[in-house]
């Protein structure tokens, strides 16, 4: 439901109306002269109506879409690498044994195998 024209306006709705103005002149929809005239009517508005006048012989702009943000891919094998020394540490005072260190070397050949095959 459209207001009124009436209905006075804040800064907030004025400085919308010059980023939508400052849009159009960017798309080379007016002159430097115009763009100026229509900044000065935007900044002494202070109803609704007097800001639909300077858009009156303008297009709606569409509003703008974000591009999707890209969806972050968890790399379990960077994880199993990480962990790997820490699990070999725990074992080696588990078992007292310290043949238990020779798993880092082991999984991080094995990771970067399965790495290799995928491609």
């Amino acid at each position: 439901m459209a207001e009124p024209p009436e209905v006075r306006i804040g800064t907030a709705e004025r400085e919308r109306a010059l980023s939508r103005l400052s849009a159009h002149f960017s798309a080379g929809r007016l002159s430097v002269a115009e763009f100026d005239e229509r900044s000065a009517t935007v900044a002494a508005a202070t109803t609704r109506g007097d800001l639909d006048g300077v858009f009156a012989d303008l297009p709606v702009l569409e509003p703008e879409t974000e591009p999707p943000k890209p969806k972050r891919s968890y790399d379990w094998r960077a994880a199993a690498l990480a962990l790997t020394p820490i699990a070999a540490l725990v074992l080696f005072f588990v078992f007292d044994n310290w043949m238990w260190f020779l798993l880092i070397p082991v999984i991080g050949v094995l990771l970067s195998l399965g790495q290799f095959k995928r491609g």
